[in-house]
């Protein structure tokens, strides 16, 4: 089943994917006159004025703030330590530099997913507000065609997100722990259940109470961890930002093999570990930012290619650089290439230990990973849960809450390769419906651009 998962993956995200993710970022990008660069000022204005830790119950959907922290809390995840560490370790350090690629393009994916969630949400009379890429697709196709896609894509949400995805963060979870301080990964799985099913009965309200309050601090304990890695290792920073920008184009010199091999290896492993990071294009995120209460959906796309920008270019960058510059600048173990026992999952415990120690870094990666991978538990937990309630109504959604604790369970005892494949495949599934009714509805993305800052 690993192989036959592996050559869907493959030819997806060598083909497919780069295509859908680079050309859809690159199409919205010309049509909003590259609104991730003219309204980036206003973005961070707006994220900044409505920063808050504590923004309160919202008598309908969510603060500004709190959307933008329940899908932060979506896209800094695994992805940014493990699925950052993978990328580097298959497809070299130049991979780092077509993450930032995608992401930069992502963010006028992500403008356009935030806008058209906003466009298309519906709030009943009891406040409930109901959004996502399943309003727009059928918006975009309002006919059996359109149905038919919102379906498929509820389907692979459910799967890749609420039961797949969830396993891959539980996984991540039990295995750094268990590293860390020696308790079997079973033990933590049953842990992460047990909190993640009390949190889960609270519903969105209690979630982004949670996430409004554990994004803004679990990134500030992992950045100045890293700034701590790369002061000591200060000396070889100009190497380290210059391995990401040439073995971007000659990646051969590092990961082996023919050009040709090398540079599809680094460029897939991009955009796959791009996705998994960022979730532009994914049709994830939107779900969160048709919660917000703004007074225009162009104020939450602003806000949303700040999420990125966070997600991407801060986060995920610091680990590129911690890794690089410990494991593979100067006196690295894999200066010379790959080296035995380092793995995706043990690789920035070894980058942080080589400074901390052993114990200490070890430990301070599995307390970060456990933040950033249980906060994307809970919100793609709530992806998940409202397109149930859009398939099967509000009768199934504590069936599905149930299955997805068991899956929460199981993923910290199953095969890492598996499920990290399982849940690039049903991601990958996702963008399909996604980014076609994005493309039909470019229209209205370009009528909310023109409201931003001229």
């Amino acid at each position: 089943m690993l192989e036959l998962v592996q050559k869907i993956n493959g030819y997806l995200s060598d083909y497919i994917l780069i295509v859908l993710l680079v050309g859809t970022g690159l199409f919205f990008s010309i049509k909003t006159n590259f609104v991730q660069v003219r309204c980036f000022k206003e973005g961070m204005r707006r994220f900044f004025s409505s920063f808050s830790l504590s923004g309160g119950r919202q008598k309908s959907g969510l603060s500004s703030f709190q959307a933008l922290a329940t899908a932060i809390a979506a896209q800094v995840g695994t992805g940014n330590i493990v699925g950052a560490c993978g990328a580097i370790l298959i497809g070299g350090p130049g991979a780092i530099f077509w993450m930032w690629i995608i992401a930069f393009f992502g963010m006028a994916t992500i403008y356009s997913e935030a806008v058209l969630a906003q466009e298309t949400r519906r709030v009943d009379a009891d406040g409930t507000v109901h959004g996502g890429p399943v309003y727009y697709i059928k918006k975009a196709f309002p006919n059996g065609f359109g149905s038919f896609l919102a379906g498929f894509f509820a389907v692979a949400i459910i799967l890749a997100l609420g039961f797949m995805g969830s396993m891959v963060q539980s996984n991540s979870i039990g295995e750094t722990c268990s590293n860390a301080i020696g308790v079997p990964a079973w033990v933590i799985g049953i842990l992460v259940t047990a909190v993640a099913a009390l949190i889960f009965l609270g519903g969105i309200q209690r979630i982004a109470s949670v996430t409004e309050k554990l994004v803004p601090v679990m990134a500030v304990l992992y950045l100045i961890g890293g700034l701590v890695i790369i002061i000591a290792r200060i000396r070889f920073l100009p190497e380290t930002i210059g391995m990401i920008f040439k073995y971007a184009f000659v990646p051969n010199a590092i990961i082996g093999g023919g050009f040709g091999y090398a540079i599809k290896t680094a460029i897939s492993q991009g955009v796959k570990r791009g996705l998994f990071s960022n979730e532009a294009g994914m049709g994830s995120t939107p779900h969160a930012h048709a919660m917000a209460n703004v007074d225009k959906p162009h104020d939450q796309g602003v806000v949303a290619m700040i999420g990125l920008f966070v997600d991407t270019f801060v986060v995920l960058t610091m680990t590129a650089l911690v890794v690089i510059s410990t494991l593979y600048a100067g006196d690295g173990v894999l200066a010379s290439g790959a080296a035995e026992g380092v793995s995706k999952t043990n690789m920035a415990q070894l980058a942080f230990s080589s400074i901390m120690g052993g114990k200490l870094g070890a430990l301070f990666v599995a307390l970060c990973l456990l933040f950033f991978a249980f906060s994307t538990i809970l919100s793609w937990n709530f992806f998940g849960k409202l397109n149930v309630e859009y398939l099967f109504g509000k009768k199934a959604v504590p069936v599905y809450s149930v299955l997805a604790l068991v899956f929460i369970f199981l993923g910290s005892c199953l095969s890492n390769d598996l499920v990290w494949e399982l849940a690039d495949l049903f991601n990958q599934v996702m963008v399909l419906p996604n980014v076609i009714a994005l493309i039909a509805l470019s229209s209205l993305v370009i009528v909310a651009s023109k409201s931003g800052e001229k």
